[in-house]
């Protein structure tokens, strides 16, 4: 049977082929396989694997060489220093949210007992990793999805988060009667034709959760019009969007006479959270 050393450099090389990554790659799905740490992996690189580790993780490294998302493969991702579980029913967690995040993070004062929703919550990175740096706020999460729900439910009760209500419902349509100091939303942005569709994770992840009409605004003007029955008087709209979405939706915010509009840069550069708010 091959070690430990040796299974990893073989799976590392075939894996160049279509991961950036190939290395990490092969030893986190070896990891997922012996149920330990990487730095075991280094410990003990003579050892050898049983059969039946070897079979489980070739199954792994196959699925991986036909381009399944590492995250999908493992069922879960960190995401702000948690691990969240990953299933194909939601978009895998990616660094750029972490923008909205922080962004939402430095509007809510520590303490405050703000009414917050997020609206296509997915996974529930967003709402959950708030919910937990904001104790006194209340949360609402929301998804046209009860699978993507089911995942949510399942990352709070990992993480004891409490101060969180869960609602199936098209975006605002189902959501008990209130008024909200945050909107917050990281909504499907991306054209329908558009050539990312075809690369990457993106090929494997719900399309519902990705694609929106009229070049990937549709969502957006949804959320847009509609935010603004639902906020108080200088409650603030956070939309997370394309690297090349910047002037579109700030025209959106701005034809709908949100104040203060403006956009943020993501950890690469680009342009990916637009935050408004609502006139006093």
């Amino acid at each position: 049977m091959p070690t430990i050393k040796s299974l990893l450099a073989h799976a590392a090389d075939s894996l160049a082929t279509i991961s950036s990554s190939p290395t990490l790659d092969a030893e986190v799905l070896l990891c997922q396989v012996l149920g330990k740490a990487r730095p075991y992996l280094r410990a003990w690189c003579d050892q050898a694997v049983s059969e039946a580790q070897l079979q489980e993780f070739q199954q792994l490294w196959q699925q991986r060489l036909q381009g399944r998302p590492i995250a999908y493969l493992t069922g879960q991702r960190e995401f702000w220093s948690r691990d969240f579980l990953v299933t194909p029913d939601v978009l895998i967690p990616r660094p750029d949210t972490e923008l909205l995040i922080e962004l939402g993070l430095k509007l809510i004062p520590p303490g405050a007992e703000w009414n917050i929703i997020d609206l296509g919550t997915g996974s529930g990175i967003i709402a959950i990793t708030i919910a937990a740096e904001r104790p006194n706020a209340r949360l609402t999460a929301v998804d046209r999805s009860l699978e993507a729900l089911q995942v949510a439910r399942q990352n709070a009760g990992r993480h004891h988060i409490q101060n969180i209500q869960f609602h199936q419902s098209d975006w605002f349509k189902q959501v008990p009667a209130q008024r909200f100091q945050l909107v917050i939303s990281n909504p499907p942005y991306i054209a329908e034709h558009d050539w990312h569709l075809q690369h990457g994770d993106v090929r494997f992840e719900p399309q519902s959760a990705l694609i929106a009409g009229d070049q990937g605004l549709s969502d957006i003007k949804t959320i847009a019009e509609t935010a603004k029955n639902w906020l108080v008087a200088g409650g603030w709209l956070l939309i997370e969007h394309g690297y090349d979405q910047e002037t579109a939706v700030q025209a959106i915010f701005t034809a709908l006479s949100y104040q203060q509009v403006q956009t943020e840069r993501d950890l690469s550069g680009q342009p990916r959270v637009t935050c408004g708010q609502l006139q006093t």
